[in-house]
């Protein structure tokens, strides 16, 4: 009886040390800009983000925009965020998916559109920042059981998963009617799910971690001049 009690709690002891160990270190990050001009904002200019993906009918998640949109506004030295459904509807019907411009060689035309420059004036927007990209899950594994009976009940196993949250944000620069350059943002997390009796999900914030990373990114970028 005494050695059955040992085992389990050196099982106990191992799994909490599993545990432990797995805890940390479960989001990997790759961040990286290519600058085609110099940026900067001034006070009263604002940016909008919008999905490039909207063209092609596969939206990138209207959550992941909201989450930067908030990160990039948030704090003392936040941007001024102009919502993009409100964008949107203010310059109805030029950025409906049919109509928005998909390269910046299409915007000196759009901004000789009737109203169409005095409506984006009186939002203050300098720039216009494009995000595509999406999260999915890309492996997983293991095995994870549970049962319940008279006496009781619980679960046993082990089982894993990985989720890539790759984004890229291409800058237009409405003042110079021409691309800022952009930011990439690929983060790679590991979930586990280990259970001696009561499953303990660790779970990776892949996507907050992609959005809080991305929208620094950005900052950084439209803010700071290029390093001469």
């Amino acid at each position: 009886m005494k050695h059955g009690k040992a085992t389990q709690n050196s099982v106990r002891l191992i799994f909490a040390g599993i545990t432990l160990m797995l805890a940390s270190g479960c989001v990997t990050s790759r961040l990286e800009n290519m600058r085609e001009g110099s940026t900067g904002i001034a006070e009263g200019e604002s940016v909008v983000i919008m999905a490039k993906s909207y063209h092609l009918g596969n939206e990138t998640e209207a959550s992941y925009i909201a989450c930067v949109e908030d990160a990039l506004s948030r704090g003392r030295s936040g941007l001024n965020v102009i919502p993009h459904q409100q964008f949107v509807d203010s310059l109805f019907p030029w950025f409906e998916p049919r109509t928005a411009p998909s390269e910046t060689k299409g915007l000196e035309k759009l901004m000789n559109r009737p109203g169409v420059a005095d409506r984006i004036a009186d939002q203050g927007v300098r720039y216009i920042i494009w995000l595509d990209g999406d999260t999915d899950r890309v492996a997983g594994g293991g095995s994870l059981s549970c049962a319940a009976g008279p006496g009781g009940g619980g679960c046993f196993g082990f089982a894993w998963w990985q989720n890539d949250a790759d984004y890229n944000a291409a800058i237009w620069d409405l003042k110079g009617l021409d691309s800022a350059g952009s930011v990439t943002a690929d983060f790679r997390g590991t979930s586990f799910l280990p259970a001696l009796v009561v499953p303990i999900p660790l779970i990776a914030r892949t996507k907050a971690a992609a959005c809080k990373g991305l929208a620094e990114q950005l900052h950084a970028f439209i803010v700071a001049e290029p390093q001469v």
